[in-house]
């Protein structure tokens, strides 16, 4: 059997998945660092666990495909150990022992091997395992979460001697500076360059969070509004494009847009974590009214009805600071095909940054904003663009 090396920190980020939670990682740090202790002089070099998804299960063997895309074949015999966790452990401690005949295609596992021989043949030793439905149920648990009780924004100033990030943020109201509390216990993350996977989400902190970067943070919003205690924030630097469809290739999944501020084409690569929507024509209209008022500074913008979102729902966030989270409203907007998305169309896209003139792929596609664009500036229209729904993974599109 092939012998699987990887580096320590990602694949405990990526490991198990994410969506805003912690699932097991510690339970894998533990376990890995098990297994990547150094070897004492004279000992065999241990074999690094193999971490992924079981893709099938044929006889006593589990076809297991590994968060960097390759697929190991591994041999269950009676002498393994075979455990189920609930994601979010942190140890063994609820560990239960499990028949082979209740994993399923999808389960999350970790491997240990155990190997012999020259060449080395290798086995499974212990197999700890994650329920596909387990895990589902605790990001969408998670996913509301991020919904219900998150904020976003462009950075504008970050203290590390404080503890704040100072972000700008686009209400029905208009615009709004939050200073978000970093503690202690805040987990700081930062999506890795030119990916589109909250998956891939590393750990960072203050040094790595610039003015201009956007923002995403999970926590409670003080009663006015001015201040943010945040549990989770995720970072990163993106492009913002705004402009029109000159063209869509389906077969390719790319989207090219004659971008409206440098009048030069850009194509986007739509992948199954991208999230397309778009607005019905009276929301657009609506919160076009309310930008034009706020940014004229009309009292009234703040106080007119919110739009609604077409599923019976007042656009969550909307409370005694007046306005409403926009981003928040656009996450509850359902999700379009790519077939919906029509040459001539007016776009806004929040894509992954990379070298110039290089493709970059979609992280949030919104269609039907001419009237925003229209009722205010370019920067400003793009400043309710965060990635208001961070992706999972999956090609949840409705996340």
């Amino acid at each position: 059997m092939r012998k699987l090396g990887f580096k320590r920190r990602g694949v405990f980020a990526r490991s198990f998945g994410r969506l805003g939670i912690g699932l097991c990682l510690a339970l894998v740090g533990a376990v890995c660092g098990q297994a990547q202790t150094a070897p004492s002089a004279g000992a065999p070099a241990k074999t690094p666990p193999v971490l992924g998804t079981i893709k099938s299960i044929a006889g006593e063997w589990l076809t297991v495909t590994t968060d960097a895309g390759t697929e190991t074949k591994v041999a269950v015999t009676p002498a393994t150990k075979l455990l189920r966790v609930p994601p979010g452990s942190k140890d063994l401690s609820q560990a239960e022992a499990i028949p082979f005949s209740e994993f399923q295609q999808g389960d999350r596992v970790l491997v240990r091997l155990r190997c012999a021989g020259d060449p080395p043949v290798c086995e499974a030793g212990t197999v700890i395992a994650m329920k596909k439905s387990d895990i589902a149920e605790k990001r969408s648990h998670e996913g509301e979460e991020w919904q219900k009780h998150g904020i976003g924004g462009l950075v504008n100033g970050v203290d590390a001697a404080h503890g704040t990030i100072t972000i700008s943020t686009m209400t029905a109201a208009g615009k709004k500076d939050v200073t978000v509390e970093i503690g202690k216990n805040t987990v700081i993350r930062r999506y890795a360059p030119g990916s589109v996977k909250f998956d891939d989400a590393k750990m960072s902190g203050f040094s790595e969070v610039n003015p201009g970067d956007q923002l995403r943070a999970r926590g409670v919003r003080s009663a006015d509004g001015a201040s943010f205690t945040a549990d989770e924030v995720v970072t990163g630097a993106f492009r913002n494009i705004a402009g029109t469809i000159s063209s869509v290739d389906a077969a390719a999944g790319t989207i090219t847009v004659s971008d409206l501020a440098t009048k030069k084409p850009e194509v986007a690569k739509v992948s199954s974590e991208s999230q397309l929507r778009k607005l019905p024509p009276q929301m657009a209209q609506m919160i076009a009214m309310r930008l034009k008022g706020a940014a004229a500074g009309t009292p009234a913008a703040a106080n007119s009805p919110a739009p609604a979102t077409g599923q019976g729902d007042a656009p969550s966030g909307r409370g005694r600071n007046g306005g409403g989270d926009l981003q928040q409203l656009l996450g509850r907007l359902p999700a379009a095909p790519l077939s919906e998305f029509q040459k001539g169309d007016v776009v806004m896209i929040v894509a992954t940054s990379g070298p110039k003139d290089a493709q970059v792929t979609a992280i949030t596609v919104l269609g039907g904003v001419e009237p925003l664009l229209q009722a205010t500036t370019r920067e400003q229209a793009s400043s309710i663009l965060t990635p208001w729904s961070l992706s999972n993974g999956g090609g949840d599109a409705a996340q």
